[in-house]
């Protein structure tokens, strides 16, 4: 029998691409073969950006096809890049499929598509290859909420003519369109605890020239510390769109980069929140850092998203828009000042953190061999004879007179594997109670 070999893609975004390219790479550690297909737009932009190109394509076979646009149209007209998509790509990937078993011994076994191309799995039922599964990368909960959308318009809650807009990986992740900056990071060693604002809105989001001014000037009257991602195509047009002197005058506490390691960025100790569009990524790496957000939902399930952080968690705030759909800049120093102002915010924050942490299953499981050091013997070391321990046993175990209960607390969570005790001078000895194991060492006081 061959080496497992699964075919993984993404919808072309890089909010999709770098879940899924993440569970690939945790699949490959589990001895998996993975072939790993991006849009040929995307796939050259991958790999620029990859900062360990060796390292990744070492691991998995990075391929590509055409997502049916040409390489000048707009892809973030997602209206007409998923017309495209669903025009061209399912005949492409069969063709790729062929082309893969044809050339590689370890015949594709299984295909993991994005939840949102469902077509993939129609794919893969007419080839034949019976293991499939869907990678659903934005929250559980709006997936419960698709499943049960017929249920709702039965109930009358949701109208089915309209929209419906609701709403352990932290490491080094690869899959980014963009070189990341990491300049930023010593820039952020130089600024104190808890100080910097962090702003970035993901891959798709874009502003107008006015609304971006407002944002500038925003974190310009804050009057901290701030870093903020500013993609080369996060505006409308090609003019320099920041407000005249912007750059100047916050030189001395301002930051701009391109791209950044975010998830680095926000584990570093001097941030103090996170102005962000609520993507599900941005989302996980704020939580599972323990960050206040400040929420700029831009489209799909970013919405939803922000319901969760300001309403259910209570980690964030919403900005308010005037009447003619603008975030002021006035909104955005009030809103700042009001969550880094309220500490309660940054506590709701960490204890998310540490609930996320300890829902992760290798944080249940695995346990840090210990050793404990007790110059009394614990009570229950008196129990150990000749028939749990060996060496040299010259006079009675001088235990302690009151159970403190530490021997039963060791046993119940597991960590501590081995005891040493320095008390009776003439013992030197090995036993084991319970599955803790027990030294004790001769002429220590």
């Amino acid at each position: 029998m061959g080496t497992p070999h699964v075919l993984a893609i993404p919808y072309p975004a890089q909010g999709h691409v770098i879940p899924l390219l993440e569970l690939s790479q945790c699949l490959v550690t589990h001895g998996f073969k993975v072939t790993f297909v991006n849009s040929e737009f995307n796939h050259n932009r991958v790999v620029n950006a990859l900062s360990d190109k060796d390292l990744v394509r070492s691991h998995i076979n990075l391929v590509s096809i055409t997502d049916g646009l040409e390489p000048w149209e707009d892809r973030n007209d997602l209206g007409k890049l998923t017309e495209a998509i669903l025009k061209v790509m399912p005949r492409k990937l069969e063709e790729l499929i062929e082309q893969v078993n044809r050339s590689d011994n370890n015949k594709i076994t299984c295909i993991v598509a994005d939840g949102s191309m469902g077509w993939v799995l129609e794919v893969a039922e007419k080839m034949q290859i019976i293991r499939r599964a869907a990678f659903w990368l934005a929250a559980v909960a709006l997936f419960a909420l698709g499943i049960n959308i017929p249920e709702l318009i039965d109930d009358g809650i949701i109208d089915s003519d309209g929209p419906l807009l609701a709403s352990n990986r932290l490491g080094k992740s690869a899959g980014y369109f963009w070189l990341e900056d990491s300049t930023c990071l010593q820039w952020l060693d130089q600024q104190p605890a808890h100080s910097v604002i962090y702003v970035a809105f993901g891959s798709f989001t874009v502003f107008d020239r006015n609304q971006f001014q407002e944002l500038a000037l925003g974190l310009e009257l804050t009057n901290r510390p701030f870093l903020w991602v500013a993609r080369p195509d996060i505006t409308e047009g090609t003019d320099d769109p920041y407000p005249k002197g912007f750059k100047d005058r916050t030189a001395k506490h301002g930051r701009m980069v391109g791209w950044a390691p975010q998830q680095m960025v926000l584990s570093h100790p001097s941030i103090a929140c996170f102005i962000t569009h609520c993507g599900w990524n941005s989302t996980v790496e704020g939580i599972s850092n323990g960050t206040p957000f400040l929420c700029w939902p831009y489209f799909a399930d970013q919405f939803f998203n922000q319901s969760y952080i300001c309403d259910v968690w209570k980690v964030g705030l919403g900005f308010n828009r005037d009447e003619s759909g603008i975030i002021k800049q006035a909104e955005i120093k009030d809103k700042v000042e009001q969550l880094l102002c309220d500490k309660t915010f940054r506590a709701r924050a960490l204890h998310l953190k540490e609930k996320a942490y300890m829902n992760r299953p290798e944080a249940q499981k695995v346990h840090t061999p210990g050793l404990v050091h007790c110059h009394i013997p614990l009570t229950e070391f008196a129990s150990l004879d000749s028939s749990n321990f060996t060496g040299v046993k010259q006079e009675s175990i001088g235990s302690a007179s009151v159970n403190s209960g530490f021997f039963t607390t060791m046993v119940e969570v597991g960590d501590v594997k081995v005891v040493f005790t320095g008390h009776d001078h003439a013992n030197d000895f090995c036993g084991e109670l319970t599955g803790i194991h027990h030294a004790g060492y001769h002429g220590f006081n």
